[in-house]
């Protein structure tokens, strides 16, 4: 058995491979943004926050704890856009709970 053969794989990796090879990739790093929001926004930010869901043209929903907060996060959304920049995320439509 080769070394290649004998290394183990992770089963997500092999999945995230196979997913953009049939043309998911997009999809997948859109998909992203809701599992690593905190390491995107912050935990102050991801504390008052949640991703929902995100669209795809590349649209984010995401839920804020109240009206201010929904105020402030829209004043940072072009910040969070250039950090999101990996992700092909376009527009952040926030939503007071």
């Amino acid at each position: 058995m080769t070394d290649e053969r004998r290394a183990a794989t992770r089963v997500g990796d092999v999945l995230r491979r196979y997913l953009a090879r049939a043309g998911f990739g997009e999809r997948l790093r859109q998909a992203s943004v809701v599992e690593d929001w905190p390491k995107i926004v912050g935990d102050k930010i991801a504390a008052v926050s949640r991703p929902e869901a995100v669209t795809q043209d590349g649209t984010l929903f995401v839920r804020v704890t109240s009206a201010p907060w929904m105020q402030e996060l829209q004043l940072l959304t072009p910040e969070l856009l250039k950090r999101l920049g990996g992700t092909r995320i376009r527009r952040i439509i926030w939503r007071a709970w």
